[in-house]
């Protein structure tokens, strides 16, 4: 965020140096257009350096604004591939609970922290969502093994956060595609429903 407003800040002097090298330059132009009338050449002179000042300034204001819009782009990147991973890391840590059919004490204690970490990167609609599935979670798991129809209840429970986590990943990218988000919710429940009725 620092960098980013010095980067403003920045922009906003070479703006201003572009302006007063633009208007200073008009006025010394009318200045010297009367005094080197006798110089052969001296106005073309001239009119060539305030030009060639004014596209250095343009140039360098540009490049600026090019660094701080990449510099965005990969603090972006970086943030969603955080929190990519922290949700690739519930999602397996869940699998692993599930194919074991049971959940130990260090189970618990492992989903905790990614509960801690999910608090540091996901979206609020996801934290309510998460809030749900431990709910349906704990109660399913109150006796610390994993019936089928512990197995149905503890997956029901991740569709509805899987359909979360995906809007918060690329929610936007699919609005920007035409792609509805209640369609996708409903595809992935449907799916859910298939895979448990194979189980």
């Amino acid at each position: 965020m620092t960098k980013s407003k010095s980067l403003s800040g920045q922009s906003l002097v070479y703006l201003a140096l572009t302006a007063l090298t633009v208007i200073g330059g008009y006025f010394f132009l009318r200045y010297a257009y009367h005094i080197s009338d006798s110089i052969p050449f001296a106005q073309e002179i001239i009119l060539i350096v305030l030009g060639t000042v004014a596209t250095i300034l343009i140039t360098a204001l540009l490049l600026n604004k090019q660094t701080e819009v990449e510099l965005q782009k990969e603090q972006q990147i970086r943030f969603l591939e955080l929190k990519s991973d922290v949700y690739m890391d519930l999602l397996n840590h869940i699998e692993n609970v599930l194919l074991e059919r049971s959940a130990s004490r260090a189970d618990g204690v492992r989903l905790q922290f990614l509960g801690h970490r999910l608090a540091l990167v996901a979206s609020p609609a996801i934290l309510v969502e998460f809030e749900r599935f431990l709910t349906s979670y704990n109660k399913a798991l109150a006796d610390q093994s994993v019936s089928a129809s512990d197995n149905d209840i503890i997956n029901r429970s991740l569709a509805e956060l899987s359909i979360q986590i995906r809007q918060d990943l690329i929610g936007d990218q699919d609005e920007f595609n035409g792609v509805v988000a209640r369609d996708v919710a409903k595809q992935v429940r449907n799916n859910t429903e298939a895979a448990l009725g194979n189980t």
